[in-house]
């Protein structure tokens, strides 16, 4: 029969390892899928990647360091924390859970870190400078609200809310305090390489707008067990409709937005379908969806995600009449059609076979010779995109403390100190427009997928007021 106090110690290992596996789905996943080896053996091709910064493009040395605490320290809290560790201006002062397992759980991953489960102490601390908010969606508001009352510098993980006004309070409360640095946690805007691409996409090169479509699979449940009731329900929230905005919300939101980004437009219907094609456990959340964005012009956006099959990943994919443009993490290839205009620039590029198709690359300096890196080789640019992010939110806070501190004692209008820190210039980052636009488009389209309908969206509901 076994030892019962044996038996019931495996189930609570098998449910805290439950909890973990599910959790690790997380937007690293999304962010990190498609690996080279996968993408060479489906492809048959070597990655293409752009070339490294010339140096006068290199971003100047650390100058300064600034404090941050990170409150909410789930899986993706974990890794803003590891991102932060590989960032010489990040000086982690405090993390914050209100789970005491996982402030544990974070310690040695922040050493010498203030740890607290109320964040509150946090924002009453004048030394930190600027809180990174990684927690559920739906918690968002409170904190986000608090911390920039409280003067500090906010990156707020995107979606910005699970509601359209929560989100709206939110990106008010930001363009009211100008001054402060808020950037929504949309990666892909920071990221150099697809800056690069922007211009090249807007550009016609791929001719007359087809169409475009994104996708995201994963075979993973999204349920975690505990052996606290109430813990389990917290950990599962994205399960509910109440709290949750779903696969196309809380992963697709990012995907979303680049359509908007590269197509340079809001869309102007949404059609979603949603079904419990596998997980059928109770929860209300569709794991599997599809969803049409339409955009001016006729143009199309498609995208799919599902949680019960992990064939193909994630990428993008925008269609024109003369090319193709394959995106996979931050990794592109063009596939011109045999009728399509000569640009000049590919009689240099180097060119793999993809299939029967001929893949070039979309690097800098194209009117060159391209480097295209050895598929083993690192990539020219140093940090992930979520590196890239935090990067770009810690060099501005520093920027704009810099500033203030300098201006401290000096008789300087409290108002016009203001404007002038909000008109120091910013690297580039998503802010409280592209979050909000983001968070609106993502939580419409997961409204769409769940009544199964087409709905159409008025240009003023992006629109702050």
């Amino acid at each position: 029969m076994g030892c019962p106090a044996a038996k019931e110690s495996h189930r609570v290992k098998d449910r805290a390892m439950n909890e973990k596996e599910m959790l690790e789905f997380n937007r690293r996943d999304f962010l990190k899928s498609g690996s080279a080896a996968t993408l060479l053996s489906m492809l048959g091709g070597v990655e293409l990647l752009a070339e490294p910064r010339a140096e006068a493009d290199k971003e100047p040395p650390i100058t300064g360091r600034i404090k941050v605490a990170v409150i909410g320290l789930g899986v993706w809290g974990r890794e803003i924390l590891s991102a932060l560790a590989q960032l010489k201006q990040a000086d982690v002062a405090a993390i914050c859970d209100n789970y005491p397992a996982m402030v544990r759980r974070s310690a040695s991953a922040a050493p010498g870190a203030t740890q607290t489960e109320d964040y509150k102490t946090i924002l009453a601390n004048a030394q930190i400078k600027a809180v990174i908010v990684a927690t559920p969606t739906h918690l968002h508001k409170e904190i986000v609200l608090a911390a920039l009352k409280a003067g500090k510098h906010v990156y707020c993980e995107a979606p910005l809310a699970n509601t359209i006004e929560d989100a709206r309070e939110i990106a008010l409360a930001a363009k009211a305090n100008k001054h402060l640095v808020f950037q929504p946690g949309l990666q892909m805007r920071s990221d150099p390489q697809r800056h690069f691409l922007l211009p090249f996409i807007r550009s016609g090169a791929l001719g007359q707008w087809v169409m475009a479509r994104g996708q995201w699979h994963k075979k993973q449940s999204w349920r975690a067990t505990s052996p606290n009731p109430e813990r389990e329900k917290a950990l599962n929230w994205r399960l509910s409709k109440a709290t949750s905005a779903g696969l196309i919300g809380e992963l697709g939101c990012h995907q979303l937005d680049q359509a908007s980004w590269f197509f340079a437009a809001n869309p102007v219907a949404i059609t979603g379908f949603g079904t419990i094609a596998l997980w059928k456990d109770g929860r209300d959340v569709p794991d599997t969806i599809q969803a049409t964005l339409e955009f001016p012009g006729g143009v199309c956006f498609n995208y799919d995600a599902t949680l019960a099959n992990s064939f193909d990943g994630a990428y993008e994919m925008f269609y024109g009449s003369d090319a193709a443009v394959m995106l996979r993490g931050s990794k592109a290839w063009m596939f011109k059609e045999v009728d399509s205009p000569l640009l000049g620039w590919e009689v240099y590029a180097r060119k793999e076979t993809f299939f029967k198709e001929t893949g070039i690359a979309l690097v800098a300096n194209a009117s060159k010779s391209v480097q295209v890196a050895d598929p083993t080789a690192e990539l020219p640019y140093e940090r992930t995109t979520l590196q890239e992010a935090l990067n770009h939110f810690l060099r501005n806070s520093i920027d704009v403390v810099t500033l203030a501190e300098a201006s401290e004692g000096l008789d300087e209008d409290k108002e016009q100190l203001k404007e002038s820190l909000a008109k120091v210039p910013r690297k580039l980052a998503a802010g409280y427009e592209e979050g909000f636009r983001a968070t609106v488009l993502s939580l419409k389209a997961n409204e769409a997928v769940l009544a199964g309908k087409r709905i159409e969206l008025k240009p003023e509901i992006f629109e702050l007021g």
